[in-house]
C-alpha cells in the first residue's frame, strides 16, 4: 500500500511540472532602440539651370548735358553769368526695365542634421536692354529770357544718349544657409558678391556689388531638385565717370529685382536607406 502511494504521488508530481512547462513564461520587456537618422540626402556637388524674370528696383544718376542760349555766343558772359549750363539731359537715369533673365548656376551643399550651408555661383543673360538708349535732350528756360537777343530757351551742345540702364549679363557667388522642413524641402537664405555688366548712354562697363535673398527647393528624386529663388541685386561700385565728349555721369547704380525658376542635379546625392523588418 505504501509502495502504491509512493508511485502515485511521483506520477502526480511529474503531470503538474509538464503541465507548468506549458505555462508561458514571464520575459523582460524588449529595450526600444530609435531607429537610425536618414542619410545626408543633399551633401554633395550640384549643377543646373534656371529661367525667371528681372525688373527694376531704382537708383541711378542723372544725365548731365552742356547746355546754353543760342541766342548769344557760346561761352559769352551775359547778365553776369557765362552762357553755359550743365543740367540734366532729359531725366534721371539708371532705370532698368524688365525682362526675361536665364542662366546656368553650380554649387556643393554640406548637411548637418536638418541644417544645410552651401556655395552657389550662377551666370545670367538677360533681355533687359533698359529702352531709350537712343538719343534724347530735354529744354529748359533760358535765364536770360526777356533780354535782348534771348531766344527764350536753353538748347543742347551735344545729344545724350540713353535714359535707362541695360543689363545684358549678370552673375552672382552666394552663400547659402537653410533649414530641412522634411527631409526633401528646404527653405533657405542666400546673399554675397554680384557683378554685371551696365549699358547706358550705349557705353557699356563692369560693375560689382552685393546681392540677397531666398528661397525654396524640393528634391523631388534622389539626384534631382526644383528650386524658385528671389534676389535683390545692387550693383554700386565700379564702371566709369565721365570719360567722353560733353557728357558725364554714366557710372550709374543699378539696382534690380529677380524671381527665377530652376532645377539642379546631384552629383553626390545619398541614397535612400533599405528600409529592413525583422519577424
Amino acid at each position: 500500500m505504501k509502495k502504491l502511494l509512493i508511485t502515485a504521488a511521483a506520477l502526480a508530481l511529474g503531470v503538474g511540472s509538464a503541465f507548468a512547462a506549458d505555462l508561458p513564461s514571464r520575459k523582460a520587456a524588449p529595450v526600444y532602440v530609435p531607429p537610425p537618422p536618414p542619410p545626408p540626402l543633399w551633401t554633395g556637388f550640384y549643377a543646373g539651370l534656371n529661367i525667371g524674370g528681372g525688373w527694376s528696383a531704382g537708383g541711378g544718376n542723372n544725365s548731365y548735358l552742356p547746355y546754353s542760349d543760342p541766342g548769344y555766343g557760346l561761352g559769352s558772359v551775359v547778365a553776369g553769368t557765362p552762357n553755359l549750363f550743365f543740367l540734366p539731359g532729359g531725366g534721371t537715369t539708371g532705370r532698368n526695365t524688365g525682362g526675361v533673365i536665364g542662366g546656368g548656376q553650380v554649387g556643393y551643399n554640406y548637411q548637418f542634421g536638418q541644417f544645410l550651408a552651401g556655395v552657389e555661383a550662377d551666370i545670367q543673360g538677360t533681355s533687359i536692354t533698359g529702352g531709350n538708349q537712343g538719343n534724347y535732350a530735354g529744354v529748359y528756360n533760358s535765364p536770360y529770357a526777356g533780354l535782348r537777343g534771348s531766344a527764350g530757351v536753353l538748347t543742347p551742345l551735344v545729344t545724350g544718349n540713353g535714359g535707362n540702364v541695360g543689363l545684358p549679363w549678370f552673375g552672382t557667388v552666394r552663400g547659402r544657409v537653410g533649414y530641412l522642413v522634411t527631409p526633401t524641402l528646404l527653405l533657405y537664405g542666400t546673399g554675397g558678391f554680384a557683378y554685371g555688366g551696365v549699358q547706358v548712354f550705349n557705353q557699356s562697363n563692369t560693375r560689382t556689388g552685393w546681392t540677397a535673398g531666398g528661397g525654396a527647393e524640393w528634391l523631388f528624386l534622389p539626384n534631382w531638385s526644383a528650386k524658385i529663388e528671389y534676389l535683390y541685386t545692387d550693383l554700386s561700385a565700379g564702371g566709369v565717370q565721365g570719360g567722353w565728349g560733353w557728357n558725364y555721369g554714366y557710372n550709374n547704380h543699378p539696382q534690380f529685382n529677380t524671381v527665377r525658376l530652376g532645377v539642379n542635379y546631384h552629383f553626390n546625392a545619398a541614397a535612400p536607406a533599405p528600409v529592413l523588418a525583422k519577424y
